[in-house]
């Protein structure tokens, strides 16, 4: 009897311990997330929803882009992505992959290839490619945003 009241608490603790790691599933919320951000992607590069473009982004986050200022915050990242549209000939598409989830599934970070046509210094689009690294937030109503979005340009072949 001594040891059923023992082994009881013990596989009680061992269950409901269980139960709170498998509500966080890694391949779902993988999914989730390159779907979110595949829908990010496809926003930015119709280019025509400001809003909806900077929803992905969280209220705190910060864009870092090559050769420019620290982007923080959402008045600034409207601005940049607002001035970006405006920018006759831009364009961006990005794809990321492979979503490393921390260790409570809160957060996430993942890796990507970004191509952008913008005009040069003398007017004439070029398009560039650039590499990234966009880290995600789980928000409490469970909707996932990013937080830091960086991008830098590959080196040459």
């Amino acid at each position: 009897m001594a040891r059923l009241h023992l082994t009881l608490p013990v596989l009680c603790t061992l269950f409901f311990s269980g139960c709170s790691h498998s509500r966080f599933n890694a391949a779902v919320e993988g999914q989730k997330l390159l779907q979110r951000d595949a829908e990010w992607s496809q926003a930015a590069s119709e280019g025509k929803d400001i809003e909806r473009i900077l929803s992905y982004w969280s209220d705190d986050a910060q864009v870092i882009e090559p050769g420019q200022p620290v982007y923080q915050g959402k008045a600034a990242i409207r601005k940049f992505v607002s001035d970006s549209l405006k920018t006759p000939g831009f364009h961006i598409h990005w794809v990321s992959n492979e979503p490393v989830f921390s260790a409570d599934g809160k957060m996430a970070y993942m890796p990507g290839a970004e191509e952008m046509t913008m005009p040069d210094s003398k007017g004439a689009l070029i398009t560039v490619h650039t590499r990234g690294i966009s880290i995600w937030r789980q928000n409490a109503d469970g909707e996932w945003r990013c937080v830091v979005d960086i991008a830098n340009e590959a080196p040459p072949a």
